[in-house]
């Protein structure tokens, strides 16, 4: 099925119903957690979730998040009703929220949740979680006096918590107790058990009618175990369900007159819109048809629905990943899910609020708990360690920051963290430093960062610095896309005056077309010219091969002005060496020996061998056109090796068993280096061991072609004897990247590792 036809109301009806119901089972009790964890009224989490279904569930664009009141939320609202003083005043200020997010949706803003570090992110999540276990530890024992007011344990007062705490050492109900800690190994065993798991019914909902049943059943025992009125969900129950618009909570309009208000609503705007786009990113990331939401329409959405929650005495609503996940693992399709699973809480708040009332808090404690263990999971603490100080910092700062004092101020200083680590990173590590040694001498590369800034210019002084007087540098500006004014003017500074000064040479690279006052030009020697070449040795030009390969295989190739060695080496070409080489594609010889334009001349054959034509053409690079090294490079994994050792001592001509007129004068050569009897079981060995042997051929075979030269081309020995020239062989391996010298310049093998 296409996402298409899951926008087919036909197709998709069945699977939004049941889906609907699972998310109503779900939302139901952590609705009640919410608003009792919050330190507000309870019918207030269910009116939450009742506009989170029926409001934002019709105006979102999302086909699978569900909103209502989330658990991230809850240090805000229980803060910010401390803060104006009652829950009236509360409600303004979500209201105001939520005109707030309309206008963030329309303006665009949708965004926003990019600009924020995803430790922060994280580390706002792991408090909220430490913030839920230590505020539901009292209500998990039956300690629910609550000394300032309904619903203890949701002031964001910490002293207050912490007391709690404390007293709950001495305030213990055995039945509340035990119907707790039940609740939670009953959770746990529920998510656990793959047996019990496959039933599709939700946790939460086996929790909460076991604690009901538990605390049923504990009744007979007396009054030390019985859980009475106190220690339940206390939801008002109306008479009949007209009587329910008198259980609504209006918002007290004389509070907009408090600038405490204002903040509170920036507050809850802020911090439910980033939780619902963080979410809606993260819903949409585990939909099956990959569907994307317009995250704008989504605050707008958002916004109308924390209006409407706040005018009918709601908490405020966000998307909630834990709803929306179940959504999209029940088969949910459309956004009618969320609308299901909303009209289901409309219709159990009016006709069973009793059976509501018989939920012991303890149970309710006990989901919290696990959704406050699942937000601050060790792993996750483990996870952020990990990934090093730059992202474990501002996480551990935001987490610490919140549970010691408020979220609002959590948030900032953990952004404050991340900040000042940018800041420091950007100071110690403003551009890269890197030691080239190119034909001309060696060469200090700097490498400016994609944004330089003024911060970034004291670490290029200090770079500039120390460059030696009569040295070289490069300044390399191709992969910034911004300069400061302030870091041009330095440059330029240097260029007109410092270096002068001090007998230093100056190039520069990407500055030609985005910085008028700075022109590309590079002052050294980066190919091989009649100097260089005179001036270098056989063994200098081994080394310098070697150095090559080491750049190559550790992924540090020297940087190259590709056009500019074009245009030098148009008239002549004065190369070190002379590489004979196989037509093998991966064996690219410019690139693995890292030598420039014009450095090496190359003859490439299949297997690397010496025909007549080969010896031609070595003996006019090194006698004519002046190369100081004959290198014969083969490489494992050959296929002309392969073939060779396959054809070996077959009864069929080469051009029969390939159908090559040519081919048998290169495999009787690589032959050569095979001795007889070798191959006589090759059709029993392993994959592993045909390739080994073929590797050795290619070892042996580059070291016949070495002598083969020397014997059959009397220039090139007679200047190998006087020490004029070099010849080596070498064997490169395609799976590491390494080249392997297996004779000296002289042409003498090598001992063999």
């Amino acid at each position: 099925m296409t996402a298409h036809d899951a926008l087919r109301p036909g197709p998709s009806l069945r699977y939004d119903l049941t889906s609907g119901l699972v998310v109503f089972l779900v939302a139901l009790p952590l609705c009640l957690g919410v608003a009792l964890a919050s330190g507000a009224p309870l019918f207030s989490g269910l009116v939450a979730g009742i506009v989170g279904g029926l409001v934002v569930g019709s105006l979102s664009g999302s086909h699978t998040s569900v909103s209502g009141p989330a658990a991230g939320l809850t240090a805000v609202v229980a803060a910010q009703i401390a803060a104006l003083g009652s829950f009236e005043a509360f409600l303004g200020a979500v209201v105001l929220a939520g005109v707030l997010q309309i206008a963030a949706g329309l303006a665009r803003g949708g965004s926003i949740a990019d600009y924020f570090p995803s430790s922060v992110i994280r580390g706002l999540l792991a408090a909220i979680g430490v913030i839920l276990i230590l505020k539901q530890i009292p209500h998990l024992f039956g300690h629910d006096t609550d000394p300032v007011g309904e619903m203890a344990f949701a002031q964001p007062d910490q002293e207050t918590t912490f007391s709690e705490l404390w007293s709950t050492l001495f305030d213990i109900h055995p039945g509340a107790a035990l119907v707790g800690l039940g609740a939670i190994a009953l959770h746990l065993a529920w998510d656990r058990i793959p047996a019990l798991k496959k039933t599709m019914i939700p946790a939460p909902l086996v929790v909460v009618v076991a604690g009901v049943a538990a605390a049923e059943l504990l009744t007979p025992l007396g009054e030390v175990w019985q859980i009475g009125e106190t220690h339940r969900v206390q939801v008002p129950v109306a008479a009949q369900a007209s009587d329910l618009l008198t259980f609504i909570q209006l918002p007290d309009l004389s509070a907009f007159g408090r600038s405490e208000l204002y903040v509170a609503a920036l507050t809850i705007a802020i911090v439910a819109s980033l939780e619902t786009l963080l979410n809606l990113e993260a819903v949409d990331s585990l939909d099956p048809y990959q569907r994307r939401s317009d995250p704008n329409r989504e605050l707008v959405a958002q916004g109308v629905g924390n209006m409407t929650a706040g005018l009918l005495g709601g908490l405020p609503v966000t998307s909630v990943i834990i709803r929306s996940s179940v959504n999209i693992q029940t088969g949910g399709r459309t956004r009618l899910a969320t609308i299901v699973h909303g009209g289901l809480l409309l219709v159990c708040v009016a006709t069973i609020p009793a059976v509501l009332n018989q939920i012991p808090l303890s149970a309710l404690a006990a989901i919290l708990l696990i959704t406050g263990f699942k937000l601050a999971s060790p792993s996750l603490f483990r996870e952020m360690w990990s990934q090093g100080r730059a992202q474990f910092l501002p996480f551990a700062a935001t987490l610490t920051a919140i549970v010691l004092t408020d979220l609002l101020v959590g948030i900032l200083i953990g952004l404050g963290v991340a900040a000042a680590l940018i800041l420091n990173s950007s100071m110690q590590r403003p551009l890269r430093r890197i030691r080239e040694n190119h034909l001309g001498g060696e060469v200090l590369r700097i490498e400016l960062a994609n944004q330089v800034s003024f911060l970034n210019r004291a670490g290029l002084v200090r770079a500039l610095e120390e460059v030696p007087e009569g040295g070289h540098v490069m300044i390399d500006a191709t992969e910034s896309d911004y300069i400061d004014p302030d870091v041009l003017a330095l440059i330029h500074d240097y260029e007109r005056q410092t270096a002068p000064a001090r007998g230093i040479k100056l190039s520069l690279a990407g500055f030609r077309d985005r910085y008028g006052k700075l022109e590309n030009r590079i002052e050294y020697i980066d190919y091989s010219t009649r100097e260089v070449q005179a001036s270098l040795t056989p063994q200098q030009v081994l080394e310098i091969l070697r150095e090559g390969n080491e750049r190559f295989r550790t992924r540090r190739s020297l940087s190259r002005d590709a056009t500019r060695q074009q245009r030098q080496t148009a008239s002549a070409q004065y190369p070190m060496a002379a590489v004979l080489g196989c037509i093998d594609s991966r064996a690219p010889v410019e690139t693995l020996l890292d030598v420039g334009l014009g450095d090496v001349f190359v003859a490439r054959i299949a297997g690397n061998v010496a025909r007549s034509k080969v010896l031609g053409s070595l003996e006019y690079a090194c006698v004519v056109a002046g190369a100081k090294l004959v290198v014969v490079l083969g490489h494992t994994s050959c296929g002309a090796v392969g073939a060779s050792v396959d054809l070996f001592d077959i009864e069929e001509t080469i051009e029969e068993a390939t159908g090559c007129h040519h081919l048998d004068l290169i495999v009787s050569s690589i032959q050569e280096s095979i001795e007889p009897g070798e191959v006589a079981s090759r059709e029993s060995w392993s994959p592993e061991q045909r390739a080994a042997y073929a590797d050795e051929i290619s070892r042996r075979n580059v070291l016949r072609t070495v002598n083969l030269i020397l014997e059959q081309s009397p220039p090139l020995a007679k200047r190998v004897a006087s020490g004029e020239i070099g010849i080596v062989g070498a064997l490169y391996d395609v799976s590491t990247g390494a080249v392997e010298f297996l004779s000296t310049t002289e042409g003498r093998p090598l001992p063999h590792k």
